[in-house]
């Protein structure tokens, strides 16, 4: 009686142990999730209807040819639009802040893709990437193909092309797009989704 007594109170102190490891852990890896910062980047390699635009500034920029093939690609109703857009991630859990130094590893990036706040494709970057803890950015590039002209019926040549090179041009940023985002992270416990979306832009780092 004795014996089961005793064995019943080491079982009883193990599971206690156990629970509330896993609660403390549980709190730890949710507060390491919420600290990871994003913030969108540049705009890089944009293309529309096969011609570059990184180098232009406005149309009067393009040459002949170029300008021909744009003007063909806008009447024929369709105007394909290509580039990455570099978004940074930043992981804060550096040791400081009561937090131990961990690594984040995103394990996939469900994301829509907004300019001028119309919402265009969607997405998500399922291979696993690593956001050290230390403090610095980790780039993720993530390469958009969309028709232009399908998703902004009603505008005209002017408007799109000036859209364009406003956002890929040679003095382009990413001002006028917006990324919501809805990371999966990996952790000692298996991943953890985020339980809303971040709308991320080029401002400022956002988090959960």
């Amino acid at each position: 009686m004795i014996k089961n007594y005793k064995h019943f109170v080491v079982v009883f102190l193990l599971l206690t142990s156990f629970v509330s490891f896993s609660c403390t852990g549980l709190m730890d890896a949710m507060k390491n999730v919420q600290r990871l910062h994003i913030k969108l980047g540049n705009v890089v390699n944009m293309k529309v209807g096969g011609v570059s635009i990184a180098d232009k500034n406005s149309i009067t920029d393009f040459n002949l040819l170029d300008a021909a093939n744009l003007l063909s690609s806008f009447t024929s109703g369709h105007l394909n639009t290509s580039f990455t857009l570099n978004v940074l991630a930043k992981n804060p859990n550096d040791g400081t802040g009561g937090t131990p130094n961990t690594s984040a590893v995103i394990k996939s990036l469900g994301w829509r893709l907004f300019l001028d706040d119309a919402e265009m494709i969607n997405g998500n970057i399922t291979q696993g990437i690593e956001v050290p803890g230390v403090g610095k950015e980790t780039t993720i590039p993530i390469d958009m193909n969309l028709d232009l002209l399908s998703f902004l019926q009603g505008q005209n040549y002017d408007h799109l092309m000036n859209l364009a090179m406003a956002i890929g041009g040679k003095n382009g940023s990413s001002a006028r797009v917006k990324l919501a985002v809805k990371p999966t992270v990996d952790t000692f416990l298996g991943p953890i989704t985020y339980p809303g979306e971040i709308t991320v832009v080029d401002k400022e780092f956002r988090s959960q």
